[in-house]
């Protein structure tokens, strides 16, 4: 945290000091006094690494997925068929793992993803050994040679960590609250999702010298199990995200990555990669069962479409999981073929309402948007929940098809995900009452801004260089840019024009799938000129809590890295309780993306406390463990 806010380790004192009741303090004691306090906190510290089991670290592999397809798909020829084949080595100090030719469905992995083929290895390490350097690397089988008859080893992906038996935590290429999430590796050619964790007794992935030094639990109880400040957050996933398991969080307002998923909904999908620090997109997709014999396209959600979204979102900070049929999903989950319905609407009955109820799980909702691929010519998303927008309707088959002229397999898969990324895009904040670009259509197909100059019209259909402009969807599925020659894939950086070209990355609000949007769409409206715009938002509405001006103004500038949304800066307002409470935190923080004209609201993204001086101090696990180490002579 930048200075000005003085972060304190309080249970490292509470665990070493044996002291029952949670405090927060800093000692001003005389010298003599002070090597008397010092040597006896030392005296307390158990420095021993596992003394209740043989030391190991076990590394998971839980996911690999190849960064290539994207570009392929969008470029001319079939080396999107081209299917990596790959596979990753570990080492351990000097031991050394190599999994090939047992891992995958033929010995190494041959794929663009391996998600559900997760495997792991495990190290016999010396007892007490207080660290390991940790190196995974990822090999591609490269063909060359004469006919490509040749098969060679290539090294295309390294990361390197050293892991810390006392802390279970390690630093390196991967860290605590790094820019893509700690047990999570975004390279060059690869993605990797990954866990170290070492031989626990009570196996709550706590290491024995946390709970001793740090945490002051029982090493001996699986603390997965419990919950001691009744938070609903069990010690462990508080443990590892760096929430003080003591002291009750609001966990189901807490969303400090902005991304509309709260903290207790990061902790129901953590089986999930979810990460309540990284921003993270959740699809669960199902398809649509053929009209007859002769639908010969099917109305699914391709694999290749999926890469090329998920690659898109990776570029710019956000994970996306699609659901279309885990194994392991709830009922209702996604991959399910739902029964055949042709002349869908987005306004006119609205027959998504049916699959939003019977083919979405209702635990998901308001963490999945649900997308449909049906026969529909188009596209559209639709509030069937009040005006949340999370269900998406996208056609995919022989209509469609000639809409977007597309009449091979790639064109079919890439159009397929164009309109897919414009969907989401609406889901994101991107929708025509706050940019005029966004859905303008040529004149040739409708005019959908009667009261817009001529100029303004062309100047909107040319320079808004996006898929939320349907010029890049219809009318010329072929255009490519000068600079990549490949297809328009993504959403515009503003760099075409001053007025006419947005910059939609900087005005994506990830959470708008969950609120309430400020407009209803109505059958009489006819251009979305017509639509009412009504913005009631009122901010901030906590009982028993009040904005402290003097607090907000000393300590916006220093709480900005607390949004972390697209690293956009926000409007920070800190509140003050009301009515103190000695056992709980009285300070919480809010932030709102400045993303104006997309509607965002504030989300709490921390809670904390003042000290005798009123400078606003956060629990920081980092601390108490530098803290406990300092102390070891």
């Amino acid at each position: 945290m930048k200075s000005g806010i003085k972060i304190i380790g309080v249970f490292v004192i509470i665990a070493i000091l044996l002291i029952a009741s949670a405090v927060a303090i800093v000692f001003y004691l005389p010298e003599e006094e002070d090597m008397e306090i010092e040597d006896e906190l030392v005296n307390t510290v158990d420095d021993r690494i596992g003394p209740n089991e043989n030391q190991a670290l076990m590394i998971k592999i839980l996911r690999i997925r190849n960064r290539g397809l994207m570009d392929k798909m969008l470029s001319y020829g079939n080396s999107w068929k081209e299917v990596p084949s790959f596979y990753y080595t570990i080492q351990v100090d000097n031991e050394f793992g190599d999994p090939k030719g047992n891992i995958g469905e033929t010995g190494t992995y041959t794929s663009y993803d391996t998600m559900g083929y997760e495997s792991c290895i495990s190290f016999d390490v010396e007892e007490e050994l207080k660290s390991s350097d940790v190196t995974i690397k990822i090999v591609e089988e490269q063909t060359s040679g004469l006919l490509g008859r040749q098969v060679e080893d290539v090294e295309v992906e390294k990361i390197s960590l050293k892991y810390d038996y006392r802390t279970g935590m390690w630093t390196g290429d991967d860290y605590f609250r790094d820019k893509d999430g700690m047990r999570h590796y975004l390279g060059d050619d690869y993605e990797i999702w990954f866990d170290l964790y070492q031989a626990d007794y009570d196996h709550d992935g706590i290491p024995y010298w946390i709970e001793k030094n740090v945490l002051g639990t029982n090493p001996t109880v699986d603390d997965s199990e419990l919950d001691p400040d009744g938070d609903g957050i069990p010690t462990d996933w508080e443990w590892k995200f760096g929430y003080d398991p003591f002291v009750y969080n609001n966990h189901k307002e807490l969303d400090p990555d902005q991304d509309g998923i709260q903290n207790d909904e990061e902790y129901f999908m953590r089986d999930y990669f979810a990460n309540p620090f990284q921003p993270e997109i959740y699809i669960e997709a199902d398809g649509m069962q053929p009209k007859g014999l002769f639908d010969l396209i099917p109305h699914i959600f391709y694999k290749e479409s999926q890469q090329m979204i998920i690659e898109r979102f990776a570029q710019h900070g956000i994970w996306t999981y699609i659901d279309d049929g885990w194994p392991d999903g709830p009922v209702n989950g996604g991959g399910e073929m739902v029964p055949y319905v042709g002349n869908m609407d987005d306004v006119i009955g609205k027959q998504m309402l049916a699959y939003y109820n019977h083919n979405f799980a209702d635990e998901r909702k308001g963490i999945f948007r649900h997308l449909v691929v049906t026969d529909y010519d188009g596209g559209f998303i639709c509030p069937v929940d009040y005006t949340q927008f999370d269900s998406i309707n996208v056609g995919n088959g022989f209509s469609s098809s000639l809409v977007r002229l597309a009449f091979t397999p790639r064109m079919l898969r890439v159009m397929l995900a164009r309109a897919i990324l414009h969907e989401l895009g609406h889901s994101l904040g991107l929708v025509p009452i706050t940019f005029p670009g966004n859905d303008i259509m040529a004149r040739n197909i409708g005019d959908r801004y009667p009261s817009m100059s001529d100029e303004e019209y062309e100047g909107y259909v040319e320079y808004y260089y996006s898929l939320m402009n349907y010029q890049y969807i219809y009318n010329k599925p072929y255009f490519y840019s000068d600079e990549t020659h490949t297809y328009l894939f993504d959403f515009s950086d503003g760099s075409k024009h001053e007025k006419y070209d947005q910059n939609d990355w900087e005005h994506i609000y990830i959470p708008t799938f969950q609120i309430d949007v400020i407009s209803y769409e109505e059958p009489s409206d006819m251009s979305f000129e017509d639509f009412e715009i009504h913005n009631y938002y009122q901010g901030v509405a906590a009982e028993g809590w009040e904005l402290d001006e003097n607090l907000t103004e000393m300590y916006s500038p220093e709480l900005q890295e607390l949004s972390l949304q697209n690293n956009i800066d926000a409007d920070i307002q800190v509140f003050v309780k009301t009515e103190p409470e000695e056992d709980g935190y009285n300070v919480r923080i809010y932030a709102k993306p400045n993303v104006e004209p997309v509607f965002a609201v504030y989300s709490l993204v921390a809670e904390g406390d003042l000290d005798s001086d009123d400078n606003v101090e956060f629990y920081s696990l980092e601390d108490s463990i530098k803290l406990t180490k300092s102390l070891i002579k």
